[in-house]
């Protein structure tokens, strides 16, 4: 099996390091390799932490950072299914099925709250992840977090680029929330993948949350995963953007105007989508190893590489190197200090409202770093708008480094 920096957090613990505590200190110091490390890690802060937990149970209440943008976040899950296309993890199931959240610019002040997780997706990581009931963090807690999306608001009228998100693996897509609400509220529409099969659970049309079938799998070779997101991906851009679409307002969409963002296994798809569907014009990879390191030649559109960097710097030991030097078209490569792998989703930040550790850069920081500079490189790549913020160091940011 390829060396690869596998999942959002660490191991297949998504959502974990929200009560462990293991993502802020373990996480920075395992290698992309790392997950039977970082599993024992979580044991044995998880064991510390029970046998000191003699203080009343807390009770988790986490937020999210609001949106920056002009507009608010509206969102509407929809539920897919690729009749041409077995599930490649879990074939007996039938088809495969995929749940999609849509944030989209919206009117502020109209529809309702949306949960950030069904309370299914969050029993299903608490399972999972083995999380005590001394953290304080319940099914209806972690499903209830502040989002700052709303279920059915009005949409801004015009039409909007569409980035499609895609998150670490072994993470469901809610932690990348916090980045879809701001896209969203600066004018983009946000199709926001959950792969089924590949996380703790995802609700499907059913209302069955299937677990993860192949975060186990020690011989699970990366690039069939990047393969099988790219399938995905496509899908869902082709029930976005074709004749009678699975989401009503899917008038909202510019279909020629289409970007693809993911974070760890995701980001790393979403070379492999752009390799494969021309249709997807920018790419972002957060701190993902790229399976496989792209090939000169095959990507001549822009791309962003941000990450941590512990991991992703010029002197890294990672692909990020033979990625830069075979990417084609106007590229930026970004590195950021004192950030670990879950920086750039919503899993440090949680953690550090339930209490735990966190890394040297503050969680608040890595959320609005995340969002400047992932909405920076859109506004350029897909709106023709130049950003300043992409041309060099900035007085604002001087944890992120520009490579190589």
């Amino acid at each position: 099996m390829k060396r690869h920096r596998r999942t959002s957090a660490v191991g297949v613990l998504a959502l974990a390091a929200l009560v462990s505590g293991t993502g802020a200190g373990s996480a920075a110091a395992t290698t992309p390799s790392a997950g039977a490390e970082a599993t024992h890690a979580f044991d044995t802060a998880l064991a510390t932490a029970t046998a000191t937990a003699n203080v009343p149970t807390p009770s988790f209440q986490g937020t999210l950072p609001a949106p920056t943008g002009p507009y608010a976040a509206g969102e509407d899950v929809i539920h897919l299914t690729d009749a041409s296309r077995p599930d490649p993890w879990v074939p007996s199931s039938g088809p495969r099925q995929l749940t999609v959240t849509m944030v989209y610019p919206a009117v502020p002040g109209t529809g309702t709250p949306g949960p950030y997780m069904t309370l299914a997706e969050a029993a299903g990581h608490i399972q999972h992840a083995k999380i005590p009931a001394s953290s304080g963090v319940t099914p209806q807690n972690l499903s209830s977090v502040t989002t700052h999306a709303f279920d059915g608001a009005r949409p801004q009228r015009g039409k909007h680029p569409l980035v499609v998100l895609s998150p670490g693996f072994g993470d469901p897509r809610m932690v990348l929330t916090s980045l879809a609400t701001d896209l969203a509220s600066r004018g983009y529409v946000v199709a926001l993948v959950g792969h089924t099969y590949e996380d703790s659970g995802e609700t499907l049309a059913n209302g069955q949350t299937p677990p993860c079938a192949i975060c186990d799998d020690p011989n699970l070779d990366m690039d069939t995963v990047t393969a099988s997101r790219a399938l995905d991906v496509s899908f869902v851009i082709n029930q976005l953007t074709h004749g009678n679409t699975a989401w009503p307002r899917a008038h909202l969409i510019d279909k020629h105007e289409i970007g693809m963002a993911g974070h760890s296994i995701g980001g790393a798809a979403a070379a492999t989508t752009m390799v494969a569907d021309p249709r997807v014009r920018a790419g972002v990879n957060m701190d993902g190893t790229f399976s496989p390191a792209p090939v000169p030649g095959r990507i001549k559109r822009p791309f962003l590489m941000l990450g941590a960097a512990v991991y992703h710097s010029a002197s890294g030991g990672d692909n990020w190197g033979q990625a830069w030097a075979a990417f084609g078209g106007y590229k930026k490569w970004l590195a950021v200090t004192g950030a670990n792998h879950p920086s750039f989703t919503d899993v440090d930040l949680l953690e550090e409202e339930a209490g735990f550790p966190t890394p040297p850069l503050s969680p608040e920081r890595g959320v609005v770093i995340t969002r400047e500079y992932v909405t920076a490189f859109f506004d350029q790549t897909l709106k023709g708008i130049h950003s300043p913020l992409l041309d060099g160091p900035s007085p604002n940011n001087p944890e992120v480094l520009f490579q190589p």
